[in-house]
């Protein structure tokens, strides 16, 4: 997720007939959250300074000592990038246009509710309110679980013939145990 000083405005309720006024803030100032979710409530996430592939390549890598069996990501050049992919960790690629398929994306939206419609004046400042909400998200296992642990994904999974599902899949629906997926920068496993 990009993080900067560019906000969006956000919707207020007002009187009828009074007009809002609300401040932007127009810099140019970024920061890049690589963030890991597990739909069982477990969170972790690394700030970037930018996504060229040599950042990407160093966190999948991480993420691979980690215990993470496979990535699932969108078709950003630098996730698709052969550096990436000499990690040996199996890439699977989303459809184009498909943030929904993404459990990490609801996480993101959760961020920008509380971020956006403010005045930072720093982009450090943003980063730890960030921060400050992340980590209340992730002492809280129970609403992780129900932004991103969507029934829907394990029924689908469910209904595939066993031989079909890859092993890294099999665990996430209790057939298979040790192994972690990053879905969409969103960990599935133990």
């Amino acid at each position: 997720m990009r993080l900067g000083l560019h906000g969006q405005v956000r919707r207020r309720w007002t009187p009828r007939g009074v007009k809002l006024h609300q401040k932007l803030e127009i810099q140019y100032v970024w920061q890049y959250l690589a963030l890991v979710v597990e739909p069982l409530g477990w969170l972790s996430w690394k700030w970037l300074p930018h996504m060229r592939k040599e950042m990407v390549a160093e966190t999948v890598q991480e993420w691979r000592r980690e215990g993470t069996q496979a990535v699932v990501w969108d078709r950003a050049p630098s996730h698709r990038a052969k550096m990436v992919r000499e990690i040996g960790l199996p890439l699977v690629e989303q459809p184009a246009y498909s943030p929904e398929l993404n459990p990490a994306e609801r996480v993101f939206e959760e961020v920008r509710r509380v971020v956006e419609g403010v005045v930072y004046g720093d982009i450090q400042k943003k980063m730890a309110v960030v921060e400050s909400f992340l980590r209340e998200l992730a002492s809280d296992p129970q609403r992780v679980q129900r932004l991103v642990g969507w029934a829907w994904i394990s029924d689908a999974l469910s209904a595939l013939p066993l031989d079909s599902v890859p092993s890294f899949v099999g665990q996430f629906l209790g057939r298979v145990s040790s192994s972690k997926i990053v879905l969409g920068s969103a960990r599935f496993g133990p």
